[in-house]
């Protein structure tokens, strides 16, 4: 049985938990593969809304397995704090349920206070543009990754080796918050007791080799679906650098995060909204600062789920979806938000990037030259008419399905989930994901 993978295809916040949640229903193992708390992800199911961070969100699905994999970052308080939310509103993940990679690395509080340090000294240094970071100190941890002195999750339950490694990589730590950036330093005796007193809660989930277990449930026949967080253009190899994450948000990454073969991998699901959204600083050549930009962000409610700030909105974005689908091997779409168009006399897509005289059909990989282009817009009839009670494609606006075929000829890339809404059940099927 292949593997399915979901990945953003724009700057994240497309709708990938939406999407997860829905897919989950068909799967049995569901897979977060990279990023961490940084990651906000959306479900709402009969109406009820429930945000995740670090939890796969496939975890609504009770009968389902949620695996994390090596390359996440686990902020350890903020995934009890998570868990606990979800007891609190009828949810209790069980360790049936919920399986974390022993490889995995261990996010701290000094990781969060450093990030949050750093943004503050290039907010007050104005020769340097900040790179707007949630501030939940993915960045630090993976730098210790790579420095390998970052504590994984193995380490947390022998208290010898997680003292000794606290006490080595907090020397530095301390010294750059005192120092550079004039913040408390962290004591060391204090954490390691902090970290102590959850380890007990942490243990049920613990598994020693997700790799093995995932490969097993492959063998098997099982269903096995990847969730991707944050977006492709965010991507820290191929991304808009700097303003990117700290991690690969492709699909590739998944096969190297999981342990397993990429020729696993063959079903490819890029998700994009309708419009364009970007949180945090970088380029965005369809960018609309203007009351249709204003219009989008609050008939989408564009805030951003974990950090609240508001995301800058403009129009569909073809040139980045193409490098998108080539990066990630997209093999098939989900169109969501394709509601809050419905409140627009006219769209505008973007086709072709201009650079002073020249026409560019391929995404610039020089983010200064990014910043430079201007989009090549084609105009659409808006079909002016509330979709979100639509339950099959067919009864869409011929107007809609207009839009979606220009997009799906343009990309040359099925187009097989519609979403007309934020709940569960607002999803059209052009396609099944799966043949049962």
């Amino acid at each position: 049985m292949s593997i399915t993978v979901v990945v953003g295809a724009q700057w994240g916040d497309e709708g990938k938990g939406k999407l997860i949640d829905v897919f989950a229903g068909h799967a049995d193992t569901i897979v977060r593969f990279q990023g961490g708390s940084n990651a906000g992800h959306t479900l709402v199911v009969q109406g009820k809304k429930t945000v995740l961070h670090l939890v796969p969100s496939g975890i609504l699905h009770q009968d389902k397995t949620c695996v994390i994999t090596s390359s996440v970052v686990i902020d350890i308080f903020g995934l009890l704090s998570e868990l606990k939310k979800l007891k609190e509103a009828g949810i209790n993940v069980t360790s049936n349920q919920l399986l974390i990679s022993d490889r995995a690395t261990v996010l701290l509080p000094y990781h969060k206070s450093l990030d949050q340090a750093r943004e503050l000294s290039l907010t007050s240094d104005d020769s340097k543009e900040k790179i707007g970071t949630t501030g939940k100190g993915i960045g630090p941890a993976y730098e210790d990754r790579a420095a390998r002195t970052a504590l994984i999750m193995s380490d947390l339950f022998d208290s010898d080796t997680l003292l000794a490694k606290l006490e080595h990589g907090l020397k530095e730590k301390n010294f750059l918050l005192k120092n550079l950036y004039h913040q408390p330093e962290i004591n060391v005796s204090e954490l390691h007791q902090q970290i102590l007193s959850v380890i007990d809660l942490l243990k049920p989930f613990r598994h020693a080799d997700t790799s093995l277990y995932l490969d097993q449930k492959r063998k098997e026949g099982k269903k096995i679906l990847f969730e991707g967080a944050q977006g492709t253009l965010l991507d820290i190899n191929h991304g808009t650098y700097p303003f990117v994450t700290s991690s690969s948000t492709l699909a590739g990454s998944g096969s190297i995060s999981a342990g397993l073969g990429p020729q696993h991998f063959t079903k490819i699901i890029g998700v994009f909204k309708a419009y364009c959204t970007r949180v945090g600083n970088g380029p965005f050549p369809t960018e609309l600062n203007n009351e249709i930009g204003a219009q989008l962000q609050a008939e989408g409610h564009e805030f951003g789920s974990t950090t609240g700030r508001v995301r800058r909105c403009g129009w569909l974005d073809l040139v980045a979806l193409k490098y998108a689908i080539r990066l990630n091997g997209i093999n098939s779409l989900a169109i969501m938000k394709l509601d809050v168009l419905s409140c627009l006399d006219e769209i505008e897509v973007c086709t072709a990037y201009k650079i002073g005289n020249e026409i560019i059909h391929e995404f610039p990989t020089d983010t200064e030259s990014l910043k430079k282009v201007e989009p090549i817009l084609e105009k659409f009839a808006g079909w002016k008419t509330d979709i979100t009670k639509v339950i099959s494609p067919i009864d869409l606006p011929k107007k809609a399905l207009d839009y979606i075929h220009f997009i799906q000829k343009a990309l040359d890339c099925p187009i097989d989930v519609i979403s007309v809404g934020p709940d569960r059940e607002q999803t059209l099927w052009v396609k099944p994901l799966y043949k049962d």
